[in-house]
């Protein structure tokens, strides 16, 4: 049996907000070689960005799948994405998000979907930022991935209503 077969399942989504048409097929073969299986991917014409290709995926897949998504897709400049991977025992939930102009940034999520930043993270930009109240506010934004969100706001609005394709059940 596998390392993979003896951690505990997850899962999570996979949103390409915005990608050229030429990149669909790389990263449907990316997905598959990370899931261990064939994906279909349906993706739709992206109404925020004319030209560019939109499709979500929900995955299934031991701790730390997310991670290795993230990994292969961030090497394509040109796409928007997010990932999301739920906790599971022992292990916190994770969010990744891309764009082109502000590349990749990764948070750690509670089982409620709140963004949690570590307590080292709060206290070092408090240390920088103890005498400028504006520049804290936008370094927490940062650690938030308020950049991210703004950016990508657009895309997840002309998404609504896309079908979420199910891989299979957890457990």
């Amino acid at each position: 049996m596998s390392a993979a077969a003896h951690q505990a399942a997850t899962r999570g989504v996979v949103f390409i907000h915005s990608t050229p048409a030429p990149l669909c097929s790389h990263i449907a073969w990316a997905l598959e070689g990370i899931l261990g299986h064939p994906v279909r991917l349906d993706w739709q014409p992206q109404p925020a960005a004319p030209r560019l290709q939109r499709t979500e995926l929900t995955w299934v897949g031991a701790a730390g799948t997310g991670a290795r998504i993230a990994t292969a897709l961030r090497g394509w400049g040109d796409i928007r994405y997010e990932i999301t991977e739920e906790p599971s025992p022992g292990v916190d939930g994770s969010r990744w998000a891309h764009t082109p102009s502000l590349g990749i940034h990764h948070s750690w999520s509670a089982a409620n979907g709140d963004a949690v930043i570590h307590e080292d993270r709060i206290r070092s930009i408090a240390e920088q930022h103890a005498h400028d109240a504006v520049s804290l506010q936008h370094a927490i934004d940062g650690l938030l991935g308020g950049p991210w969100d703004r950016e990508l706001e657009p895309f997840r609005y002309a998404g609504d209503g896309a079908t979420v394709r199910w891989l299979h059940k957890v457990g």
